[in-house]
């Protein structure tokens, strides 16, 4: 499966939320900073997060977006299935139309093992791991971590 550029964003801006300020608000500004990630883009997909109930957002002084269950809470197959659905994740590598271990396609068996430890991969995968994993590559590579100016007020989660 590859994933389209808004959930790819969606992954790298998640993680590096998680990164930098797990438990608060985070500026877009201060998240797109010295990265690739284009702001407008990521401003459109957070909200987009904001209406599918992983993120939070808060206007004024302090706000920004949020996590809105604490990372090790949110797993890349959230991420995957609120971006770009997990359909795909079921479906034929070749586009056939029916294709199960009674019908294969041509690359059924190839694809059967790789489908099923991407889904894991995708399930056991939080946020969490990932911010976690982000950080630890950024030292090994010698990149400071930006300290974020913004000051956050507390996160107020929709109670469930």
């Amino acid at each position: 499966m590859i994933y389209s550029n808004a959930c790819r964003y969606a992954i790298r801006a998640l993680s590096r939320l998680a990164m930098l300020r797990p438990d608060g608000y985070v500026l877009l500004d201060e998240l797109c900073q010295g990265t690739d990630l284009p702001r407008h883009f990521v401003a459109k997909i957070f909200q987009d997060l904001v209406r599918k109930g992983l993120l939070v957002s808060a206007k004024g002084r302090g706000g920004g977006f949020a996590l809105a269950r604490k990372p090790n809470k949110i797993y890349l197959i959230d991420i995957v299935s609120s971006i770009d659905g997990i359909d795909d994740l079921d479906g034929c590598a070749v586009g056939m139309s029916e294709c199960n271990d009674q019908q294969p396609c041509p690359q059924h068996d190839a694809w059967s093992p790789l489908r099923s430890q991407l889904k894991l991969f995708l399930t056991d995968t939080t946020l969490e791991q990932m911010g976690s994993a982000l950080r630890h590559k950024m030292e090994l590579l010698g990149r400071e971590i930006p300290p974020l100016r913004s000051v956050s007020k507390p996160v107020r989660l929709p109670s469930a």
